[in-house]
């Protein structure tokens, strides 16, 4: 974020471009540059994988791209290069990003987790007073799953597999995934209506996640649950027996 601004008391072109931070910061922000998909599925066999960015805006903007983990540091070393990585991006166009797989030591029996990252950065307007502009950076992530050689099939035909116990204790709903793919969902719920709507999420491969449940619900008997599939789609709903966690 840059905000320049010059000594002494606040001129009105800042104060009403503070007022524009104030509004983007009280609300969701959405970027003006689109991704043209939800999320990346990179095959252990493929040397690359295409994305597509556009921008339908009225404005130009410079954009960069980057791959990196979970933790969404700059430190981390991961096995994937975006081209071009920084580029401009005029209204109407589009930029497709090519991303490249490096030689890694990812494990081999499971999807490994990673986000391309898309930050746009708005460009001053030829002619435009630009000493009391706000400029606001945003960015857009996605995930990108690497998907090894070795795991065969359709990820949403095993969605049949996870189970799911009720923990009295922790007044939690836990789920089990013993398959190698990330499993992302989309609707999740242990009642009718939205009293009984959970917070959806996602469990990673062979690994449990916890659920709180909405308030006053007590022990579900059934979980009705629908998931993201690679394309970005929604599976068909499942409804499966919840049992006490053992």
């Amino acid at each position: 974020m840059f905000m320049p601004f010059s000594r002494g008391r606040p001129s009105r072109a800042l104060a009403s471009a503070l007022a524009v931070w104030l509004a983007f910061a009280a609300a969701p922000s959405h970027g003006a540059l689109t991704i043209g998909a939800t999320r990346v599925v990179f095959e252990g066999a493929q040397r690359n994988t295409t994305v597509m960015v556009r921008n339908p805006s009225s404005q130009v903007f410079a954009a960069q791209v980057w791959v990196n983990t979970e933790a969404d540091d700059t430190t981390t070393a991961v096995p994937f290069m975006p081209s071009p990585g920084l580029f401009r991006l005029d209204p109407g166009k589009e930029q497709l990003v090519r991303i490249n797989g490096l030689p890694n030591e990812l494990p081999q029996d499971r999807e490994s987790l990673f986000f391309f990252n898309l930050q746009e950065i708005p460009q001053a307007r030829p002619g435009a007073d630009t000493a009391n502009v706000l400029t606001i950076a945003l960015r857009t992530r996605i995930k990108v799953f690497y998907r090894p050689n070795a795991i065969k099939g359709d990820p949403h035909k095993r969605l049949g597999e996870l189970t799911w116990h009720w923990d009295a204790n922790a007044r939690q709903l836990l789920v089990h995934n013993p398959t190698p793919y990330h499993i992302t969902f989309k609707r999740l719920t242990v009642a009718q209506g939205d009293a009984g709507r959970v917070e959806p999420g996602m469990v990673a491969p062979f690994a449990d996640q916890r659920f709180d449940l909405p308030e006053g619900q007590g022990q579900p008997k059934h979980v009705r649950f629908s998931a993201i599939n690679d394309y970005g789609g929604i599976s068909e709903p499942l409804s499966v027996t919840v049992q006490p966690l053992p």
